[in-house]
This record gives structure tokens, sequence and C-alpha cells, in this order.
């Protein structure tokens, strides 16, 4: 029997930690892989401004990005495809195909998939009311500028908040916290911050104000509707699973549970669960999936 050909030893699809640490561990037994990502490597990593739960010493999200895309850009024997984005994902008893958007299929015995997520909108909270087709910022992209002397309000609880605040220590803003219940164990870590003026909501109706300004409507857990008016509106309300199309399982809540693949397909990082999404988690997760892409290969040849 041939072996089987194929273009890569491993594809591996998003750029983020988990993807970066998936192609670097990879090179370190000998594999050569693709990565390919849409954006610029660890592109939502360089949004993050600050870090007090990562090993190394690195306090901000740049800092870190900068020394894995240094490291990574260094890594020979990972091909980067960026600027480009996977359309589909094959896999068959032999092979994985991720096939681009230029049209281009990439053919491996394994592929590692670390889209991560994206911030929800309005929209996809039951518990807002928004005008159609508003697309509104995650807090956490926000910079100092677009806070100083303004009062925000801020839709839902996250734990990013908490990093805008650790961030920002000396910006002079007022945080207008909007959250529902099911968000009250997030917000104790900035119950005590004197920025921060939380609002625990029934529903919250936006719409817009005079000029730049937002206005709302928020009806309490106990009936009363009280009037918010902030110069800006920014999301907190957590994020969606960006999985891409194919031969992905996907669980009721849209992520996809590492256990419930294909064989030959590998979840890494933030898609497998809203629990564990953590920088450490998603360089330990990404790690991980290469070296079972590099145990599985040998244990199970793919031959033609």
């Amino acid at each position: 029997m041939a072996e089987m050909l194929y273009d890569t030893d491993l594809i591996i699809i998003g750029g983020g930690p988990a993807g970066c640490a998936a192609a670097r561990m990879a090179a370190s037994v000998g594999m050569r892989s693709v990565l390919i990502e849409p954006d610029r490597l660890c592109r939502n990593l360089y949004r993050i401004p600050a870090l007090n739960n990562v090993l190394g010493g690195y306090t901000s999200g740049p800092e870190l990005a900068g020394s894995i895309v240094a490291e990574l850009k260094s890594t020979e024997l990972c091909r980067l495809e960026l600027g480009r984005h996977v359309t589909s994902l094959h896999a068959d008893d032999d092979r994985v195909t991720a096939t681009l958007d230029t049209g281009t299929r990439l053919t491996a015995p394994y592929a590692v998939v670390a889209t991560g997520v994206g911030p929800l909108q309005p929209r996809d909270a039951a518990w807002i009311t928004a005008p159609e087709g508003l697309t509104l910022r995650p807090l956490w992209q926000a910079e100092a500028d677009d806070a100083e002397g303004r009062t925000l309000l801020v839709l839902g609880g996250d734990r990013p908040i908490g990093t805008f605040l650790r961030a920002h220590p000396a910006t002079d803003t007022r945080l207008l916290v909007a959250y529902p219940a099911a968000d009250a164990y997030k917000v104790e870590e900035i119950r005590e911050d004197p920025r921060v003026t939380l609002l625990l909501v029934e529903h919250l109706t936006l719409s817009c104000g005079e000029g730049a300004q937002v206005s709302a409507e928020a009806v309490g857990q106990d009936g009363v509707r009280r009037a918010v008016l902030a110069d800006a509106a920014h999301l907190s309300i957590g994020n969606a699973p960006t999985a891409p199309l194919g031969d992905l399982t996907r669980g009721a809540d849209g992520y996809c549970p590492p256990t419930d693949q294909h064989p030959r397909v590998i979840v890494a990082g933030d898609l497998r669960s809203a629990r564990f999404q953590r920088i450490m988690t998603a360089l330990g997760s990404g790690s991980e999936a290469a070296l079972h892409a590099y145990y599985a290969a040998r244990e199970l040849p793919a031959t033609g």
C-alpha cells in the first residue's frame, strides 16, 4: 500500500493563543503545520489591556501577544496563511480537508480547530430590546480616551469589566452596569469600585438619545422602571462560538465538545466550552491538541 500524501502534517484553524501554541508544539516534535487565520495572529489578545493570570510576568495582552507572534513567525515548520478563512472542514477516514476562501484545499492527517468565540450582541440577549441591526463594541475594546470623563452604559456583567477597571485605574469614568440576575455572581469583583453603579434588571430597552448619547429604560426585579442616560454603550454579555462550517459536532449551546468530534478533528481553546475561557487554558489545550495529533498519527498511520 502506498503511503498517503498530504499537504502538511497538521492543519490549524485559528491564530489565537490556542492555535499558536498548537503550531509551536507541533514544530517541537518535528511536525509541519499550516496555520490559517483571517486576521492577524493573537488579534484579540492585543486588545486586552491588563493581565493578572498568566505565567511569565506578562501584565498586558499586547506584551504577551508580541512575544507569541515573534516566536511563531520564527518557527520554520509552521506556514502561516493570514488573511484567509476556512469555508468548510471535511473529515474522512484517512484525512482532513480544509477548503479556504480562495478555493484552495489543504489536506492533513489531523486538524486542530481553535477559532474561539466572538462577542454576543444585544439581539442575542433575551433580556435586552435594542434597535434592529444595532452592533456595539465590547467594553474590553474601549480605550482610556473613550471613557475619560464619560458615563458608559455597560450591558451585562461579564468578567472583562474587571479587566477594564484594572487596566485604567486612574481613568475618571462612571460605569452603569445593567445585568440580569444570572450575572449576579460575576459582578462581585467590581461591586466595591466607586466608578461602578450596578443596575440589576429584569429587562432593558435601549434606544438612541440626542446627539451621540444613548438612553434606555431599565425594568428592575421589582417591576419599577428607571430611565438611564449615558454617553455611550458597550457590551459585556458574553461570547458565542465561531466554528467553521463542515464536520464539527456542536452542542446545544453552539460550542464544540472535544469528545464528540471526528477522531481526526481536535478542538482547542475557547471553542471547547464557556467554562474554561482563559488564556492559560487556551495555551495548554492548544499544546495538548498538537501532541494528540502527533501520537495519534503514529498509532494510526494513514495509508492509501
